[in-house]
This record gives structure tokens, sequence and C-alpha cells, in this order.
């Protein structure tokens, strides 16, 4: 692999990552907080629905990202002569990206409909699976994190 296409794919897997970690971070900690300071949750809820929908459409694109970068620069290294790192890498984001489907395809769509019939208590709690799914990610976001760390100090 040409060392600029492997420059340009470490690129693309970086930036998708800050989009992806970074923005649980803000939701988690700064939007929400902020929401429930501010708003009642007949305002909040949809704001936060709202947010969310913007971020899971930049989320999905970052996770295709991740995925097609990673496995590219791991498929041209091999599997066997992978750091150990990056195996961790690989484990926990698919991890992550199966979190990740299910709260699309599952919470997602359930908290939509909620705000849509502005149904709060349904909306409310379908929110709250999400918030904890998001901070779940975010762990093994830091995790993964830690493990890219791990091989470029090794």
């Amino acid at each position: 692999m040409p060392p600029s296409l492997q420059a340009l794919l470490l690129f693309v897997h970086l930036l998708a990552a800050v989009v992806w970690v970074g923005g649980m971070v803000f939701a988690h900690f700064v939007m929400r907080p902020a929401a429930i300071e501010v708003l009642e949750p007949p305002r909040r809820l949809p704001l936060l629905a709202a947010a969310l929908g913007r971020f899971f459409r930049l989320v999905t694109a970052a996770v295709v990202a991740i995925v097609a970068s990673g496995l590219a620069l791991m498929g041209h290294v091999g599997f066997a002569r992978a750091p150990l790192g990056w195996h961790v890498m690989l484990a926990t984001g698919l991890v992550m990206a199966g979190v990740f489907v299910y709260l699309y395809a599952a919470l997602w769509p359930r908290l939509r409909e909620a705000v849509a019939q502005a149904q709060w208590p349904v909306a409310a709690a379908a929110l709250d699976k999400i918030r904890r799914l998001v901070f779940f990610n975010l762990c093994l976001g830091v995790a993964t994190l830690a493990a890219a760390v791990s091989v470029r100090a090794g």
C-alpha cells in the first residue's frame, strides 16, 4: 500500500472516530444536561430527538468509514501480524457498531414515534435507554482509543 494511501486511510479512520466519540461526549455531558436544565419535557424531548437524528446520520457515515478504513489498514498488514491493540480496536469497534445499529434500528424509531405522538413518558423512557447505550459506547470508545495509543506507544 502506498504511504499516501495509508496516511489517507489513517486520517479518515481518526476523523471518523473523533466525530463519533466526540459527539457522544457532547451529547452525554453537554447537550442533555443543558436541555434538562432549561427545558420542560414537551420542549426538551423534541430537541434531543432532532439532535440525535442529525448525530446518528453522522455516526452512520463514521461507522462505515471506520470499519472500511480499519479493515483496509489491517488487511494490508495482515491479521496475523497486526499488533494486539489493533485486534482490541477491531473487537471493541465491532461491538460499538452493533450497539449503534441497535440504537438506530430499534430505539431511535421508538423515540421519534413517541415524540411525534407527544407521548412524553414513552419518549423519555426511549431516550433514557439511548442515553445508557451511548454512555456504554462512549466507554468502549475510550477503551478503543487506549488500545490505539498502546500500539503507538509500544
